[in-house]
């Protein structure tokens, strides 16, 4: 299945200046976002109250959500813990002159009396198991740990296309990784968007989303350079982009439609992941197209560089 001709010869590297130019202002555009909005922390990076229900007979996770916004909690986070009967319930304290008086357990045993409250006016069969407060020093480590992974994931994939193809590849794959994962939280920080453990996780799968699709474009440029004799680099570079066009976008598109079917039909607790999602398959398969072979052609990638070396190396012509 084609969308676009295996052969077609659009001259996408004649809008390199454009394209990078384009990138390297939302690279700088995202970081001042980052660093003046920041980032809208959910619960699991802020901490909070977490309540324990129990129902003498099954509920959905759904009702048990809708009974406490009905009830005027905020942004409660619900999951369902051994079955569907026992829920876990994470809040935050309220924000008011009261409670800035209280302590950790205080605060805890007040969010836990309205959770009940609010579950008993539907299903008067809840009763609570326990209550305990989380500090947002937990949240602190989990942010670090965030970073740690991205970072150590990006890293751990330069080098693996360092080994496969060369060390340009590794430099083109990690400069357009950082451009996804900068311009992805750079509109969360715009948007501010709840940014909690979910939206990590799909950052995490947007980078290797990501350089997948450059892994086969990247493929695509070793074999015609092994193949050509008289092209250019440019031309190369061109030819691979678009003859690995339709696969990109069928791979993006069917993709992309799976995460809007997850975020209108999966609920909102998978909101956060398919929305990240859908926003890194655009930015993702957009840096493959304009900005990754760009900066192949920058770095200078030959053809040299990716022809096999032979046994006969000028290294044995030396020995006597």
């Amino acid at each position: 299945m084609e969308i676009f001709n295996h052969n077609s010869n659009f001259n996408f590297l004649g809008l390199r200046k454009y394209s990078i130019g384009l990138a390297i202002l939302l690279m700088i555009g995202s970081v001042a976002l980052i660093l003046t909005k920041g980032f809208n922390y959910g619960q699991d990076f802020l901490g909070g109250v977490a309540v324990d229900v129990q129902y003498a007979s099954p509920a959905e996770v759904n009702d048990v959500r809708a009974a406490l916004e009905h009830a005027g909690l905020e942004n409660p986070l619900v999951q369902a813990v051994g079955g569907a009967r026992e829920f876990s319930v994470r809040l935050q304290p309220k924000d008011d002159k009261g409670a800035a008086n209280l302590s950790n357990d205080e605060a805890a045993s007040r969010v836990a009396g309205d959770v009940v409250a609010a579950l008993k006016a539907t299903r008067p069969d809840v009763t609570m198991k326990s209550r305990s407060f989380v500090g947002p020093q937990v949240g602190e480590e989990l942010r670090s740990d965030g970073i740690v992974a991205v970072i150590f994931v990006i890293v751990g994939i330069m080098g693996y296309l360092w080994i496969r193809f060369e060390k340009r590849f590794a430099i083109a794959a990690l400069a357009t990784e950082v451009h996804d994962v900068l311009v992805t939280l750079g509109i969360f920080a715009l948007t501010q968007r709840e940014f909690d453990l979910t939206v990590l996780a799909s950052v995490l799968a947007v980078v290797g989303y990501s350089i997948n699709d450059k892994v086969v474009v990247f493929d695509r440029v070793r074999e015609l350079f092994r193949s050509s004799r008289n092209a250019t680099p440019e031309e190369v570079l061109n030819r691979s982009i678009n003859s690995t066009l339709s696969r990109t976008i069928i791979t993006s598109l069917f993709t992309g439609i799976t995460m809007a079917a997850l975020f209108f039909i999966g609920g909102p607790v998978v909101h956060g992941f398919a929305i990240t999602m859908l926003i890194g398959i655009l930015v993702g398969t957009l840096s493959s197209i304009f900005v990754a072979s760009p900066i192949l052609l920058w770095l200078g990638v030959s053809k040299q560089d990716l022809m096999p070396r032979s046994k006969e190396d000028p290294e044995l012509e030396r020995r006597p």
